[in-house]
């Protein structure tokens, strides 16, 4: 969602925050601005639309990288309240021109508020909830409070949810901030500070972080970050650890790549290798505290694609350890399932950046319940960490592409290696049997090498220009192979926007078998098992009405071949870890596809990389 960026220091601010925020792009936004503040006077500039067109830097960015000044904030906006133009478009100012504000979240109050403002004389320009914030500001310093005290008291009196950034020409030589519910993060600076949403827009300038809380006031300057308590104003500076970020900021480079999506999907491998290499250990360790506690049932809560991989856990843990799992839409954990959950139960909630707002809501309702929380997060310090009982990390990198790729198997491979031991010290499978599975699953990196060689993925990449066109597509599997289905149709209908829809091959009858006819493409997910006969059944049900059947299939399944229009054979793994080779194949065709329609596979319309704001 919205991406903010602050700098203070010895440099021009503005190109360091129009880089920062071009580096936040995958958020999605609809428009841009950066205000700064020079020799006493605020400047402002921005304006609905992009900031790269084609890799190349538009008019917009242009004219916000002129603004002079070594103080600014800059904005990326995903429009909720309001049109995307300029009008609404972030940084919003006062009425004097001395304040300017950006915003990402929600204030559920700004109809209350702005009321009582306009009621003091102030006038709007926008449709926005944002702008309330500077009028705020603006009020409580006509009343003669600082800027300091006055940003503080605009910030208790919002409801809802805030990331908040703000300047002022009568203090030139700070940026106040404040968190609730949204992320926020300060980077420091040899030359200087920053403030970000997300730590890829300022790793290229530094590598030390921290994070901000719930509840938190920042005050930043160029040689001094101070970190407050909203209510009591009681100085946290020294509680808060800053965080080095191990990461390569040229991983936030295509290198060659035509898209960051390729890129990614090409860097599974590694990021599976990662994941299993650093953190089996804690893993085991985890499984070891957990079975010594008295739970009687797991559910696993997720959004998206972390959705689709909660629902390969739940068949890897139930076939193994024969634990019952409960797969669980974060946002309607927390309106039902939240009734059932008490201090029996696990909660493993699964969010690639840590921050999504729904599964961030469905742990403090399990918290408040008292059940055991668990995170699998790509982001080390992101605000799921702090809030869980136990943290498991998936280790794949920054993944900038909006459609999730690396991420979604290297969660696989942490949920996979917890299953197998929870399994072990459950007792239902026995020490070798543990290592077997570990063993085969040490193999997973070099069968997704096998399958990302050339020669498949041109295959791949030429199925996907045949077919760019079909409107509609099916997906289907049983088992295991279900969960891969609805992840390779959520893949289709992101960045193709083709229509698609995933079944359990079994319910073709209950009705998706009536919208079988001539030509419409079935995407048949058939690995090897103990529904791999009736699969077969299922994709000749499709077939004798007239679609086009591509199967993802096991290299050794020589049946499969008469049953189908095109086979994308796959490496031997067994049945309960097979969507983490399955799925790849499926990201292949979805990325051919689009770039074949002439859509960015990268930048998804209507879509962004953090769903921050319910």
């Amino acid at each position: 969602m919205c991406g903010i960026v602050g700098y203070i220091g010895e440099r021009d601010a503005a190109p360091i925050i129009v880089d920062s925020l071009v580096r936040l792009e995958y958020r999605g936004y609809d428009s841009a601005g950066v205000a700064t503040i020079h020799e006493g006077r605020l400047y402002v500039e921005k304006d609905a639309g992009k900031l790269t067109e084609g890799g190349e830097p538009t008019k917009l960015q242009r004219n916000l990288r002129k603004l002079p000044g070594k103080v600014g904030i800059g904005h990326t906006r995903w429009a909720t309240h309001g049109d995307p133009n300029r009008r609404n478009a972030h940084p919003h100012t006062d009425c004097r021109d001395e304040i300017a504000v950006v915003h990402n979240g929600i204030i559920e109050n700004f109809m209350q508020l702005k009321e009582e403002l306009e009621d003091k004389g102030h006038r709007f320009d926008s449709e926005t909830d944002t702008e309330i914030v500077p009028h705020l500001i603006e009020q409580g310093m006509k009343e003669g409070k600082s800027f300091f005290e006055a940003f503080v008291e605009a910030v208790r009196r919002l409801e809802g949810s805030y990331a908040i950034a703000a300047i002022c020409t009568r203090e030139p030589d700070v940026i106040l901030a404040a968190r609730k519910e949204s992320p926020l993060v300060v980077g420091l600076g040899d030359d200087g500070n920053f403030l970000a949403s997300d730590i890829p827009a300022i790793l290229p300038e530094t590598n030390r972080v921290i994070p901000i809380d719930d509840g938190e006031i920042v005050v930043v300057k160029r040689d001094e970050i101070k970190i407050l308590d909203v209510e009591t104003l009681e100085d946290v500076t020294e509680e808060k650890k800053v965080q080095i970020v191990e990461e390569d900021p040229h991983t936030l480079e295509r290198r060659g790549y035509p898209h960051f999506m390729l890129k990614e999907i090409h860097e599974q491998p590694e990021a599976v290798r990662n994941t299993l290499r650093i953190e089996r250990e804690n893993l085991m360790e985890m499984a070891e505290e957990l079975v010594g506690g008295d739970y009687t049932k797991l559910y696993i809560v997720a959004c998206g694609t972390s959705y689709h991989a909660g629902l390969g856990a739940k068949y890897a843990t139930e076939l193994l350890a024969k634990f019952p799992v409960d797969v669980v839409i974060a946002s309607e954990f927390r309106y039902v399932t939240k009734e059932l959950v008490d201090e029996d139960t696990l909660v493993l909630a699964i969010s690639q950046s840590g921050e999504t707002a729904d599964t961030l809501a469905a742990v403090r309702e399990a918290n408040a319940r008292g059940a055991t929380t668990i995170a699998l997060t790509n982001v080390v310090g992101s605000t799921i960490t702090r809030e869980v009982d136990h943290v498991m990390y998936t280790h794949a990198g920054f993944e900038k592409a909006v459609a999730a790729t690396k991420t979604y198997t290297a969660q696989l491979a942490a949920m996979y290696t917890l299953a197998v031991e929870l399994a072990r010290h459950f007792g239902e499978i026995t020490d070798k049997e543990s290592e077997e599975y570990h063993d085969e699953l040490d193999k997973v990196p070099e069968m997704l090498e096998e399958v990302l060689n050339w020669e498949r993925e041109r295959e791949i990449a030429v199925m996907g220009g045949r077919y760019k066109e079909r409107p509609n597509w099916f997906f289907i599997g049983r088992g295991p192979g279900y969960p891969t289905a609805m992840e390779g149709a959520l893949k289709l209908k992101e960045i193709t926007y083709q229509h698609a829809e995933a079944y359990p091959a079994g319910e073709l009858k209950h009705g998706p078998l009536a919208l079988i006819e001539e030509g419409v493409p079935v995407v048949a997910v058939a690995q090897p098992g103990g529904a791999y006969e009736k699969m077969l059944a299922n994709i000749e049900e499709v077939k004798a009405r007239g679609a086009t059947v591509i199967t993802v299939a096991d290299e050794k399944d020589e049946a499969v071949e008469e049953h189908s229009d095109h086979v994308i054979q796959v490496p031997s793994i067994s049945e309960v870890f097979s969507p983490i080779v399955y799925t790849v194949p499926l990201q292949l065709l979805a990325y051919y596809m689009s770039v074949a329609r002439g859509i960015d596979p990268d930048y998804p319309r209507n879509l962004a990389k953090s769903v921050t704001v319910e």
